[in-house]
């Protein structure tokens, strides 16, 4: 199965997680998510600083500028992975 059809799998059972992740990990899960679909963060689409929630969520996307799309997809399955099995 190629990276692709993992990462969408993943994607499907991050939704059903017996436990729900702690605030840091689903950021991170936000921005593997973001970087596997889309890549890099264009810096001027920053969100309006006083909307904090979407201000965080650019800001974890944007420390992963530079990262391949296929490593954040491996990522992301992996983190679920571990989620799965906790």
């Amino acid at each position: 199965m190629d990276i692709q059809q993992q990462f969408s799998e993943a994607v499907a059972d991050s939704k059903s997680l017996d436990n729900k992740p702690s605030n840091d990990i689903l950021l991170k899960l936000y921005a593997l998510y973001k970087q596997g679909t889309l890549g890099n963060t264009v810096a001027d689409a920053a969100p309006n600083p006083f909307d904090f929630v979407s201000k965080f969520k650019h800001e974890a996307w944007a420390k992963l500028n530079g990262m391949s799309q296929q490593d954040a997809m491996q990522q992301y399955v992996d983190l679920v992975k571990e989620l799965k099995a906790q």
